[in-house]
């Protein structure tokens, strides 16, 4: 499966996962889409990607001196904690942040 293959799966994963009201798993495949497109980009700039984690990915691009600040802001997010009661602590919609992280990432 290539790489634009499966950051939509994780989308679309994503969606269902919402109207199933499993935010927390929206969350994950957000996450998980984030970092297909980040592994895509480290390959692009010749960067065997160090991890298969979207988590690992998520972090270490956020120290990328190529970044703009709003993706790493978005990288930020989707790699917070969520709160003893399960939410964000900020106020962020992860689907659609992941969605402008990917297509910006990797145009």
């Amino acid at each position: 499966m290539d790489w634009q293959t499966q950051i939509d799966a994780e989308f679309e994963r994503a969606e269902q996962a919402r109207a199933r009201k499993n935010e927390g798993q929206a969350r994950v495949c957000a996450r998980r889409a984030a970092g297909v497109a980040v592994r895509e980009y480290l390959t692009r700039s010749g960067i065997r990607p160090p991890s298969t984690s979207a988590y690992d990915l998520l972090n270490l691009v956020k120290e990328d001196a190529e970044l703009s600040p709003s993706l790493k802001q978005i990288a930020d997010h989707l790699t917070l904690r969520v709160t003893e009661e399960f939410k964000l602590p900020v106020d962020a919609d992860l689907i659609a942040e992941a969605r402008i992280f990917c297509k910006d990432l990797l145009k």
